[in-house]
């Protein structure tokens, strides 16, 4: 009997949601043992930014933050995977056992034996143009005479507020308690500076600015808006400079709510 091994080019999909790879749980095992974004970036093949906004998207994804990071230092920011970053590693391996076993049985020309629910493993590779994606549990849904009203809870104390069409409520089957990832492109979101400023925006999220990365055009602006939680703004590098944003900046975020895309498993 041949086994076949499964690696990282191997894709996993549950209905129509994103493909899991072996690629972040290689990154979140790096964090683990190396305890050094720089390291682990090297280790796996990825650039330091790209193991940093790696970090931020899975820890977005998730109920519980997968990684403890801190940006900065000598080796370019240190790392410690928590308790729910460790069991979904060891959870994802397993996984990969019970998917070795099947290819072994489907070898054997034996009938094909029904994979191990992933569960929200499709987090890990969900794919999107979306500079933020944000997973949340729906809190409330108000309905209107055309479009529908749904607020969901992405941590302690913040919620985020979308507005769809009635028939996306149905298609996607949203009620209270269900889970959802909120996609909001980092051009849709508004900074304001100070306070008294009255908005239309149903989203104002504060937070601190972590990092700055200025382009020749824009600038990139990370907030933590929660323990574990990140929210990307793009503006204008002028704007950048004139407001003065640097790292440990109080900020607002204002953002529409029909800017704001809900997706499911």
């Amino acid at each position: 009997m041949t086994t076949v091994a499964l690696n990282a080019a191997l894709s996993l999909r549950r209905g129509d949601g994103g493909r899991v790879g072996g690629e972040r749980i290689a990154l979140l095992e790096a964090l683990g043992e190396l305890g050094s974004i720089r390291a682990a970036a090297e280790r796996v093949g990825l650039s330091y930014k790209a193991a940093w906004d790696a970090v931020q998207a899975l820890n977005n994804l998730f109920d519980a933050p997968l990684v403890a990071a801190r940006a900065g230092g000598a080796q370019g920011g240190t790392a410690e995977l928590t308790p729910s970053g460790r069991a979904v590693v060891a959870a994802f391996r397993r996984v990969e056992t019970d998917l070795a076993d099947v290819l072994a049985r489907l070898e054997q020309g034996l009938a094909g034996a029904p994979l191990t629910d992933l569960g929200s493993f499709w987090s890990l590779g969900m794919q999107t143009s979306a500079r933020n994606a944000l997973r949340g549990t729906v809190t409330r849904i108000t309905d209107g005479a055309v479009n529908a009203e749904v607020t969901l809870s992405v941590a302690t104390g913040v919620e985020i507020t979308a507005v769809v069409t009635r028939e996306s409520v149905t298609a996607l089957h949203l009620a209270v308690g269900k889970p959802v990832i909120a996609l909001i492109k980092s051009s849709f979101v508004v900074l304001i500076k100070g306070e008294g400023l009255v908005t239309s925006a149903r989203n104002q999220l504060a937070g601190v600015v972590t990092s700055r990365e200025d382009g020749a055009v824009s600038s990139e602006i990370t907030l933590r808006i929660a323990e574990g939680k990140t929210l990307t703004a793009t503006i204008t590098r002028e704007s950048a400079i004139a407001m003065g944003l640097a790292e440990g900046e109080e900020i607002t975020a204002l953002i529409k709510a029909p800017h704001v895309i809900l997706a499911v498993e």
